[in-house]
């Protein structure tokens, strides 16, 4: 079957189908903001992919089951309808539910809100190898998916995943943090309506993008190009993901390494970083976050790492601190006086830039990028002062206060 996704959806889908055809990922989020086309392309490749394997079935979860009569069901009827295929598919509305006809393959639907109806479906033959997830932010987190996949995908050679979201403003949801964490089996593609045909959308709906541009333009970022454009709370705008090769550590002369101590429910956290400061940049490029590391091995861990340098360790475990002296390792109490953990933030805040390389640091770059002060109760305004507690961050500031004050 020759399928033209471009043909509804313009060219920016191209390689994300060609991946999705070639099965080159299993989880595929596609994330934008208003008229990004991403609900109505994977509307045309569930279809399609069925057609492709016969013994395949499919899964559309929405949060709440009501929900999914004015949404996810019109949306996959719009799809089949679009490829051509509307006489080789039966629509039943209840329970909400599509077969593909020459084979028997079922389109299920079903609203979370009653998770032991999708745990409980038996397919007539084959398994259950696609899922789609359409407003992905709705779910409470990525435990609730996991549950729902492992219920589901198992018994099959291939599957596929698909999240479809717009970015919730504050980079504290859950979706937006874990977008940015590094998954080898994971292809996240963004697309705004400016990636659509034109006459597409209609004229009238490009003139209301403008219209709010011109308006707010805070807004229009975030409701027509999907970006977290946050609360007005972030406390590092100066933070960007960075690869940095084995090559590029290699030229790295002023390291510094930070240490906070932790165990159980707070994890033990390490980062190591370079500081240019003539450019004022710092580049943070390794990192141990791990929870119920004993102080010993928590030192084997480290020691590698340090190559003979010195390690900034919180001062309140003098006793943690005398261990890691006892395995070999130049542990110091990082100097905080009244103002330390102020002063850290501050100085932090006015480096030029903080270059964190998610592949190698990904919780740090998680911490610094989530990063918001905490908003007043009432006016909804942020505090000038207090932010949100980040272990990650905490560790940094151990490390930069002694030579930032040098």
């Amino acid at each position: 079957m020759r399928i033209n996704i471009a043909k509804h959806t313009g060219r920016a889908f191209d390689d994300v189908f060609h991946d999705i055809i070639g099965h080159h990922h299993t989880h595929y989020w596609l994330k934008g903001g208003r008229g990004s086309l991403k609900s109505s392309f994977i509307s045309l490749v569930i279809p399609a992919l069925l057609i492709l394997n016969p013994d395949c079935h499919a899964v559309v979860f929405r949060k709440v089951e009501r929900d999914i009569k004015r949404s996810v069901f019109p949306q996959i009827q719009w799809g089949i309808d679009a490829l051509g295929l509307s006489d080789r598919f039966r629509a039943i509305h209840s329970p909400h539910e599509i077969t593909y006809k020459p084979t028997g393959q079922k389109i299920y639907f079903f609203g979370v809100d009653d998770p032991t109806k999708a745990k409980s479906i038996k397919p007539p033959f084959g398994y259950i190898g696609i899922v789609w997830f359409e407003e992905l932010d709705q779910f409470s987190g990525m435990e609730e998916v996991r549950n729902l996949n492992q219920s589901l995908l198992r018994g099959g050679s291939r599957y596929w995943e698909f999240c479809s979201f717009n970015p919730p403003k504050s980079q504290n949801n859950w979706v937006n943090e874990e977008q940015i964490v590094e998954d080898a089996d994971r292809l996240v593609s963004h697309t705004t309506y400016l990636d659509a045909p034109r006459e597409w959308l209609g004229e009238q709906f490009f003139l209301e993008a403008e219209k709010l541009k011109c308006k707010n333009e805070t807004s229009y970022r975030h409701e027509y190009l999907g970006e977290v454009t946050g609360t007005g709370g972030a406390v590092f705008e100066n933070v960007e993901d960075l690869r940095m090769s084995d090559d590029m550590v290699a030229t790295f002369d002023r390291i510094y390494d930070g240490l906070d101590f932790g165990f159980s429910i707070d994890p033990l956290a390490y980062v190591k970083m370079h500081y240019d400061a003539k450019k004022e940049e710092i580049y943070i490029f390794d990192e141990i976050y791990q929870q119920g590391l004993r102080n010993y091995q928590a030192a084997k861990l480290i020691e590698p790492s340090l190559e003979g340098r010195r390690l900034a360790a919180d001062a309140a475990e003098p006793k943690s601190i005398a261990d890691f002296r006892s395995y070999g390792i130049h542990a110091y109490p990082a100097k905080k006086g009244r103002d330390s953990v102020d002063f850290g933030m501050k100085w932090l805040q006015d480096r030029a830039r903080i270059y964190i390389d998610k592949r190698r640091a990904p919780n740090a770059y998680r911490e610094f990028v989530s990063y918001e002060y905490q908003r007043n109760r009432g006016t909804g305004r942020g505090s000038s002062s207090v932010p949100i507690p980040m272990r990650t961050i905490t560790r940094l500031t151990h490390a930069a206060t002694p030579w930032a004050r040098s």
